[in-house]
């Protein structure tokens, strides 16, 4: 139910009843309200009882009498809940409401008092007398009327939402009871007190009960000001949600209450705790007597919190309780990884000398750069997952960073706490996560690093991983010493060659090489077949693969140096498994071989190159080694009919282009030790072309192959069929020696190649 309606200032002279009102008056309770004479009041009637009361008061002369309840609680009172002053009213104004209710403005009249209870039903029914007050000094009266006018004033002052005018009105008005009653009406007193004053007989003593009431409210008037008034100088927003929280600090303040300290004292808990070193206590400590200064709702208070979470989080003290059991070691690496050999040694040898040093109490030594790794080779050869087992085997928590493309100085070393939003750098980010001290930490993708205007990340992994520098490592947010001696820091990259020189002379490199392919068969039947044949919910049972289909899917349908690839081609292939299965139930085991492979996976991918062997003369067969393995190239030459000069094609690199001019300077200044006429290339215009033009290529390695491919076709000889080579050549003849030797031979073993020609 929702009713609006105003009241207009009513012109309806003073209702006078003199002594015609009879003396046996329905009696409306009245729930949290007493009835003031001179007055008008609003009533809601809703109860059964009320609602036949105020008809039947309409039907006669609409006058009833009004107490206040005991207790406004009850629903229903009886005579025993009621007051037994209270005043005769007369009904001014009616709205009839929904659910038979009734909106009234009565008007109270005189003051009566319950003589005698006539009737309970159908509603109470009194029978009252009027209650006179006593006599009284006129001068005293008088000067208690002025009192409250003044004090009117000055509630007014405090309360701009009171009736405006009110003192003014109360001021023109000569009868000391008018008074009394208004301002009774009008001011915040409970039910108790007001009933107090309307029962006094004596009007001075209604009046000094009246003032009472209005000092203390005027008391607590002025300490609400205070408060408002203390809570909005300290704002520095108008936000009402922040003046609210401003105003109870202030209350809290007034009665000596401080909730803040449980933070504090929080805090101071957490850092004995922490087991803080002694500059990153005392800068705790200083943090915690700042925050006991500021406002709990301040932004800086809230920096402060972010910081403390940050300082008594962090690992300074946990150490792992690490395993240095060499032969559960070796096992764990030869459980996780097939080959590997120098690897795997060499954290043997780590793990020997750290067991060393803690038997023989060697911890003045300041030699731990060899506890800096950093894992080179291609992609999927395992260096990640190699860094995990190196940390199950140490018995140490593993986390990782990925270097990939880290453009910003920041992301090392944090920001500052001038920032708006500053954190702390990932490295510390990290060890809060693992909760120890010296966990093995995998700095991946270190020959990717950026750098821009916001800062050299590689400058910043300089005092990271310099274990002369780490153990003083300093995170801007932090702007405290933290120690990384203890931390193993194990690095990967595809090449060496694009990480810079002075991170590189922090680290051990050691190189990952491709796999053979029966290096890869062991490595599908041991990880990776049934790794993909739970992950496709068979049973081990249900299908199995020969050594002639995983080779197939080895030399067909992937060209790689590890086995990322490779475990693809057998999810694939074990896919098509499943939806055998699924589709028709458990059958036969599945036997996958070669040709089978071929009508899982369809057309290969990759086969021997045809043009590698096809016994043409001019064409030579080099080796060449990539960032995903090595890999197997033709080389061909052709010397036609023109004016000397020479012609390259098949996306070359520069170092391959100056191969090529050198080839040519060559065989024209060795002609007639290489068989061939003094003249042979005076009047002949050659052109170098490497297959598969799409494809860039470059390195030093092709002298080899371009002189003898110039060769073969000056000289219309073949190369011997089957024969693979590298080696850079200098003007003088001499081959110098080349990288990616194990890469290059195992591509021409994927090849078929027989024979190769090394440095």
């Amino acid at each position: 139910m929702f009713l609006s309606f105003l009241w207009g200032t009513s012109s309806e002279e003073e209702i006078d009843l003199g002594g015609n009102w009879p003396r046996e008056l329905p009696l409306l309770p009245l729930e949290s309200a007493v009835p003031f004479p001179h007055t008008k009041m609003s009533l809601s009637v809703d109860q059964p009882r009320g609602v036949r009361l105020v008809r039947d008061a309409l039907d006669g002369d609409r006058v009833l009498a009004l107490a206040a309840m005991l207790d406004p609680e009850a629903c229903d009172a009886g005579p025993e809940g009621i007051y037994p002053v209270g005043a005769v009213a007369h009904i001014a104004h009616v709205l009839r409401a929904e659910d038979d209710a009734y909106l009234l403005v009565v008007r109270p009249l005189e003051r009566i008092s319950v003589v005698e209870w006539v009737a309970e039903a159908p509603y109470l029914k009194a029978r009252v007398e009027l209650l006179k007050p006593s006599s009284q000094s006129p001068s005293e009266v008088e000067a208690l009327r002025r009192e409250l006018v003044s004090a009117a004033g000055r509630m007014e002052n405090f309360l701009p939402d009171a009736a405006i005018g009110l003192a003014d009105e109360l001021e023109e008005s000569a009868d000391p009871g008018e008074v009394l009653y208004t301002l009774a009406s009008s001011i915040r007193a409970d039910v108790a007190q007001s009933q107090e004053i309307l029962a006094s007989r004596d009007l001075a003593t209604q009046m000094r009960l009246l003032l009472g009431i209005i000092d203390r409210e005027l008391t607590v008037l002025e300490l609400d000001r205070t408060v408002r008034d203390e809570a909005l100088s300290a704002m520095e927003t108008a936000h009402r949600e922040q003046y609210l929280r401003q105003q109870l600090k202030a209350i809290q303040r007034e009665l000596g209450e401080d909730e803040g300290g449980s933070e504090a004292d929080a805090y101071w808990s957490e850092i004995e705790q922490a087991h803080l070193p002694e500059e990153a206590r005392n800068v705790a400590e200083r943090e915690i007597a700042r925050l006991e200064r500021l406002q709990p709702q301040s932004a800086e208070a809230g920096v402060i919190r972010t910081y403390l979470d940050w300082m008594t989080g962090l690992p300074w003290q946990n150490l792992s309780e690490g395993n240095l059991d060499l032969q559960r070691a070796a096992d764990v690496l030869d459980e996780d990884h097939c080959g590997l050999e120098q690897l795997k040694d060499r954290i043997l040898e780590f793990l020997a000398v750290r067991k060393l040093r803690i038997d023989r109490g060697v911890q003045d030594v300041e030699d731990q750069s060899a506890t800096i790794l950093c894992f080179v080779g291609p992609p999927g050869v395992g260096k990640t997952s190699l860094g995990r087992s190196t940390a199950r085997a140490l018995g140490r928590e593993f986390t990782r960073m990925s270097l990939g493309g880290l453009g910003d100085e920041a992301e090392v070393r944090g920001h500052r706490r001038t920032y708006v939003g500053a954190m702390p750098g990932r490295v510390i980010q990290a060890l809060r996560r693992v909760g120890t001290r010296d966990p093995l930490f995998m700095l991946d993708e270190i020959d990717k690093i950026g750098a821009d205007w916001r800062g050299d990340p590689t400058s910043a992994l300089l005092e990271v991983l310099d274990p002369v520098q780490n153990s003083t490592f300093r995170d801007h947010y932090l702007n405290v010493d933290f120690d990384l001696s203890q931390v193993f820091f194990i690095c990967t990259a595809n090449t060496a060659s694009t990480v810079p020189p002075a991170l590189l002379d922090r680290m051990e490199v050691i190189e990952i090489e491709g796999y053979a392919d029966f290096d890869k068969i062991d490595i599908a039947r041991a990880h990776l077949v049934p790794r993909q044949i739970a992950a496709h919910g068979l049973q081990p049972d249900e299908v199995a693969f020969t050594d002639d289909g995983l080779r197939t899917i080895i030399r067909e349908y992937t060209h790689e140096a590890g086995v990322r690839n490779l475990e693809r081609e057998i999810a694939r292939a074990l896919r098509k498994v499943a939806a055998q299965v699924a589709a028709n139930g458990r059958g036969p085991s599945v036997v996958i071989s070669g040709s089978q492979v071929r009508e899982f996976l369809g057309k290969p991918r990759f086969r021997d190159d045809g043009h590698l062997h096809t016994g043409l003369p001019g064409v030579a067969t080099g080796l060449a080694w990539t960032p995903s393995g090595g890999d197997v190239l033709s080389v061909e030459a052709r010397a036609m009919p023109d004016t000397g000069y020479l012609i390259l094609t098949g996306q070359l690199g520069l170092a391959m282009k100056e191969s090529a001019h050198i080839a040519f300077s060559y065989v024209q200044g060795e002609a007639e030790r290489l068989g061939l006429p003094r003249n042979a290339l005076s009047d002949r215009t050659v052109h170098f072309h490497v297959p598969t033009g799409s494809v860039p290529k470059d390195g030093p390695s092709a002298g080899v192959a371009l002189v003898t491919a110039l060769v073969s076709a000056l000289a219309d000889l073949p190369v011997r069929d089957g024969v693979a080579m590298t080696g850079e050549i200098t003007l003088r003849g001499q081959v110098l020696p080349v990288g990616g030797i194990k890469q290059k031979v195992l591509a021409a073993h994927r090849h078929g190649v027989r024979t190769v020609i090394l440095p």
